[in-house]
């Protein structure tokens, strides 16, 4: 599903990522964890294609794409999603009117407003979130567990191959991390989608059921395993990578 080789990314002419491997296969779940300032944040952002970051070599492959050839908004057609630590606040424009958009840009047809709109219903009760998220501006207004609500309302709606996960926890209470976890383990076994989760919170990746636990360290992989590798982390941090 995605596979990146040799990966060395700049910002500024400061090198973040320097020989980052990784290969995530369809329906596998993997977790990045790592201390801050160790280019966890940067994976993601290169993913998705944001311009400020510099890929200097290495290669992206996602669902036998060269990603690298494809802008923002053809890599998010192609099926990649983030949910950011914090979702940006789109003040005039709602849910509704976004999803409506993005859907047919993706499939090349008129939507069927009927269908659209009962579909928006039961993903909102679904998730416990009141409908009249739907005519919200998108996250305006939200406090960070309503936001990341949202952005779930998004995902089942778009129907991405692939999640990339950043901070997922950041902003939320222990109710809403339940719900959040429990809808996204939901869609990765409904749509045997393969997820990326960046967190320093290893009771996450348990949550989560991640099955790859990668340690990330001056922007590469530098150790890897199962939740074991999380558990480890939990007890000792990162004095053995220093």
């Amino acid at each position: 599903m995605l596979k990146i080789e040799n990966l060395s990314v700049k910002i500024n002419d400061n090198t973040i990522l320097n020989d980052f491997n990784i290969d995530i296969k369809q329906g596998e779940i993997h977790g990045i964890m790592g201390q801050n300032g160790t280019g966890k944040s940067t994976i993601c952002n290169t993913i998705i294609g944001k311009p400020a970051y510099e890929v200097v070599s290495g290669s992206i492959v996602f669902d036998s794409k060269d990603l690298l050839k494809l802008d923002i908004t053809e890599r998010a057609r192609a099926g990649i999603y983030l949910i950011n630590q914090m979702p940006l606040e789109v003040p005039g424009v709602t849910n509704a009117e976004m999803l409506r958009i993005a859907i047919s840009e993706r499939t090349g047809e008129v939507v069927n407003l009927f269908e659209f709109n009962k579909r928006l219903e039961e993903v909102c009760d679904m998730l416990k979130i009141p409908r009249d998220f739907i005519h919200r501006g998108i996250n305006e207004g939200m406090s960070g567990g309503e936001r990341k609500k949202n952005e779930l309302l998004h995902l089942w709606m778009l129907e991405p191959k692939f999640i990339i996960l950043d901070e997922l926890d950041s902003g939320l209470d222990l109710d809403s991390i339940k719900i959040v976890v429990d809808s996204i383990k939901d869609y990765q076994k409904k749509y045997n989608a393969s997820v990326l989760i960046i967190t320093h919170d290893p009771k996450l990746l348990k949550l989560l059921n991640v099955k790859f636990v990668h340690i990330l360290k001056q922007g590469k992989v530098i150790e890897t395993g199962d939740l074991s590798l999380a558990s480890k982390l939990e007890k000792e941090g990162y004095k053995g990578y220093e």
